[in-house]
């Protein structure tokens, strides 16, 4: 049995971004702020890499992002992105969201 890490990195990194954008609703937050809960998660995070999952979660349309003419992306929940984190919806593949092991 082997394991992808880096595809399990991805996952996963894109349902605490998920997580974290709950959070900050509804004002959402900047990727300085998301940058730092993936590093605290994932120590070598690099904006590029959070980029790139934002803009995964940006296609899923889970997520809308701002680019700011500062170079900053700004994120916030879109609705299906508050259903898949409240688990009113299913979530496909591509996001490690955990088993809902509650009622």
């Amino acid at each position: 049995m082997s394991f992808d890490v880096q595809k399990i990195r991805r996952e996963s990194m894109r349902w605490h971004l998920l997580n974290a954008l709950d959070k900050a609703r509804p004002l959402g937050a900047l990727d300085t702020l998301l940058l730092d809960v993936m590093r605290a998660l994932y120590p070598d995070t690099t904006p590029q890499e959070l980029h790139v999952q934002l803009d995964y979660l940006q296609e899923r349309k889970l997520v809308e992002i701002t680019k700011r003419p500062d170079g900053h992306w700004h994120a916030k929940l879109d609705r299906l992105g508050i259903d898949i984190v409240e688990y009113t919806i299913d979530c496909q593949a591509g996001i490690a969201r955990p088993e809902k092991y509650w009622n």
